[in-house]
C-alpha cells in the first residue's frame, strides 16, 4: 500500500465528499421526474424477475427458520406471551438460538444468581 502524506489524504478526502454531495445533488434534482421514475420502475421489475429463482430458492432453504421466526412474533405479540412459545416449542427455540436470531442468558439459571448476603442467614427472610 502506498504511503500517502496528510494533504494528499486530505485531498482524497475532499474529492471524495464533493463526488459524494454532487451525486446526491444530481439525484435530488431527478428524482421527482417521470423519466427517472419509470427507468427505476424498470429497472426493478427486471431485477425481480432476473432473481425470482433465488428469491424462492433462499425461501426454500431458510422455511424453517422463517416459520419458527413468524411463530416467536406471533406469540410476542398475543396475549399468549413469549413464555408460552418458550414452553411449547423448545425445538424452534433452539433452532433460533442456532441461527443468532437472539440469544438466551442462560435459562436454566435463576434470577436471582449473587450470592446470599451474609446478613441475614434465613434466605426467606430477604423475601
Amino acid at each position: 500500500m502506498d504511503n500517502f502524506t496528510d494533504e494528499e489524504l486530505l485531498k482524497i478526502i475532499n474529492d471524495y465528499k464533493q463526488r459524494k454531495a454532487a451525486q446526491k445533488r444530481r439525484y435530488e434534482k431527478i428524482k421527482d421526474t417521470d423519466k427517472f421514475r419509470m427507468q427505476n420502475r424498470q429497472r426493478a421489475k427486471e431485477h425481480y424477475y432476473q432473481n425470482k429463482d433465488k428469491r424462492k430458492q433462499k425461501y426454500e432453504d431458510n422455511k424453517e427458520v422463517i416459520t419458527a421466526r413468524n411463530l416467536y412474533y406471533y406469540y410476542k405479540n398475543s396475549s399468549n406471551g413469549v413464555d408460552k412459545f418458550f414452553q411449547r416449542h423448545p425445538d424452534k427455540v433452539d433452532l433460533l438460538q442456532k441461527e443468532g436470531y437472539f440469544k438466551l442468558q442462560n435459562p436454566e439459571v435463576s434470577i436471582c444468581t449473587s450470592p446470599i448476603s451474609s446478613s441475614s442467614a434465613d434466605p426467606s427472610d430477604e423475601l
